[in-house]
């Protein structure tokens, strides 16, 4: 096995080199499709071949995996947020007692119809001070995380700021669906190691030893450098490498390893990974990272970082305009 074949089999298993027509469906075999910036999600699902009509409501918005935000089909989600089963308040919000008075009383508003964090800020500044209103209604997330990661919250739509009532709250135990998650990871994102694992599900250290107690004699698995790898058996025929291929902001390819340098050449990484936190749109020859992205003022861009052939870099422009007409008015 050598990292030529492992990223061929990557790039099967996230429908890089193969396409999934169905954007929930391939929500569901990636474990969801993230999205920190909403549009992400149509260029991850257009670049692996769905449809992305009706795309803004199709999935649901909402916090998962290491505090990122994701679109996934909604009967998934009491499953995908068993993962972290809720074991108390969260320290930076407020004390335990004062955050469940606050989210019962956001849930009352919500019910009487109240779903924006503005209007919220608005109503709870009567009673609150101006440094408590800020923690619980941040803009990046407060209370709406606390109740989301519950299940009872989730955003509207995949464009929208305002908030529902949704009801998938967890009714089993991480140790009940890591197992059955596990084997999907690997099916999809494999071959991978079970720190790639911790990594993606957001497992911290103590929750490390989860994995620990899952059995593995299912999993077909090899050394490399090292490390062990684990995948679910032949997935057939992988196909090559494709010689051009765009990758979304936070593709998955790139940000559900602990090791990147096999798709992202380190000295790259600074001009794709911003000091933010932020993965840029980027564009892969032959699997490895060489320029970037994007769609700006509704005009495609492209830039290598290194001087390309005219034929890969009218490709990759040709792919892009494909992305920007698909995209038109939607996004």
């Amino acid at each position: 096995m050598t990292l030529e074949h492992i990223q061929r089999r990557r790039m099967h298993g996230l429908y890089l080199s193969r396409q999934c027509p169905d954007m929930v469906e391939l929500s569901r075999e990636l474990l969801g499709l993230h999205c920190w910036f909403h549009r992400n999600v149509a260029f991850s699902a257009l670049i692996r071949g769905a449809d992305i009509a009706g795309w803004k409501t199709a999935l649901t918005k909402t916090w998962l995996y290491r505090g990122t935000l994701h679109g996934v089909a909604l009967e998934e989600l009491p499953t995908l947020l068993a993962l972290h089963t809720f074991h108390g308040y969260p320290a930076w919000l407020l004390s335990g007692e004062r955050t469940q008075a606050i989210a019962d009383d956001v849930i009352r508003y919500m019910e009487d119809g109240v779903y924006s964090r503005a209007e919220m800020r608005k109503i709870f500044a009567a009673n609150y001070d101006y440094e408590i209103i800020g923690r619980i209604f941040s803009s990046w997330g407060g209370i709406f995380v606390f109740l989301a990661q519950q299940g009872k919250v989730a955003f509207r739509d995949m464009t929208s700021r305002d908030f529902d009532l949704i009801d998938a709250e967890p009714v089993q135990t991480t140790e009940e669906v890591l197992p059955d998650l596990l084997r999907r990871y690997f099916k999809a994102y494999g071959p991978a190691t079970l720190d790639d694992a911790a990594w993606f599900f957001g497992f911290r250290r103590d929750d490390k030893k989860l994995l620990r107690n899952v059995p593995l004699d299912e999993y077909e698995r090899f050394e490399l450098d090292g490390k062990l790898y684990f995948h679910c058996g032949d997935p057939g025929d992988m196909g090559e490498i494709p010689k051009l291929t765009l990758l979304s902001g936070f593709d998955p390819i790139i940000v559900s390893y602990t090791e990147r340098g096999a798709v992202l050449p380190l000295e790259y990484k600074s001009g794709v990974i911003l000091k933010s936190g932020i993965c840029l749109p980027t564009i892969a020859i032959n699997g490895k990272v060489s320029g970037l992205w994007n769609i700006k003022k509704g005009e495609p861009v492209v830039e290598f970082f290194e001087e390309q052939p005219q034929m890969t870099e009218r490709a990759a422009f040709d792919l892009v305009d494909y992305i920007r007409f698909r995209t038109a008015g939607r996004i």
